[in-house]
């Protein structure tokens, strides 16, 4: 049995005397869907950023594992690295593009430090030398690629700011995957999407998923979309967590119920043993 691709053992993260997140383990598999679910304040949004380098955890140890048997101790890695190195890309609840820049330019952006590399740190870019000018025919396959995938091929010369808001939700997730990543974290891409919506972005992922061999750890307040697609479910109440495993046990679960309506266990448990 391979390794996981990510583990999260033992994850404490404090603020003064608030404690975010306590003493949080769990495991993501190579190629799967794991959501991360729970109510408002629940410590999702601050787990996202112990991971991909915004906060440096108090406690705890985020290791990645690639497939070449690299490890990396994300815990001890600045953000930049973490996306440069290990490849951990994320998205954002609130929509983080160049909105000035065309849709096509924003996805040549995210591929910025192989073609800086590729311009000898600007020589052969200005230049125009064989080296730079193959590297970003390959960045601008790679942007068509992904336009294509996300249904944006007709918006590729529009300014990102003039894309219905679904449109911007799918580019934005195309520009992280533009970077390469090992492991995209998504915090909410279904946030603000209409019915329809989310159900063409839920079997956009999941294509991803199959086709590319893609890691996803997912934030989600959309159940539909959580069930729909998901292999692993944690669920955080209060920053700690208070259940893990497949949707279908999940969802049924009385200390599950009982943080999402906030009703006694017991009052839970009534509930899901009426549902089975």
């Amino acid at each position: 049995m391979s390794p996981p691709l990510l583990q999260v053992e033992h994850l404490t993260m404090r603020f003064g005397g608030l404690t975010a997140i306590s003493d949080l383990s769990f495991q993501a598999a190579r190629g799967e869907i794991t959501a991360i679910i729970g109510p408002n304040g629940a410590g999702k949004t601050t787990l996202f950023n112990c991971l991909t380098g915004f906060y440096r955890p108090s406690v705890g140890r985020l290791e990645l594992a690639h497939e070449d048997r690299r490890r990396f101790q994300l815990e001890r890695m600045p953000d930049f690295r973490i996306a440069r190195d290990a490849r951990v890309l994320r998205t954002f609840q609130n929509i983080r593009l160049f909105p000035g820049m065309t849709v096509l330019e924003n996805l040549m952006v995210a591929q910025h430090l192989g073609l800086t590399r590729a311009s000898g740190y600007a020589v052969a870019g200005l230049l125009k030398l064989p080296v730079y000018r193959h590297a970003e025919a390959r960045a601008v396959d790679r942007a068509r690629y992904w336009l294509d995938k996300m249904g944006l091929v007709a918006a590729g010369d529009l300014p990102a700011g003039s894309l219905p808001y679904g449109s911007q939700r799918r580019l934005e997730i195309a520009r992280a995957l533009c970077a390469g990543p090992v492991l995209l974290c998504l915090d909410e891409p279904a946030a603000g999407l209409n019915p329809r919506e989310s159900d063409e972005l839920s079997g956009l992922l999941l294509d991803i998923r199959r086709e590319h061999g893609l890691s996803l750890l997912l934030i989600e307040h959309d159940m539909s979309v959580v069930m729909q697609i998901s292999d692993h479910v944690v669920v955080l109440d209060h920053g700690a967590s208070i259940c893990q495993g497949p949707p279908e046990r999940v969802r049924s679960d009385p200390a599950v119920i009982s943080a999402y309506l906030g009703m006694p266990e017991d009052e839970a448990a009534a509930i899901a043993g009426g549902g089975r």
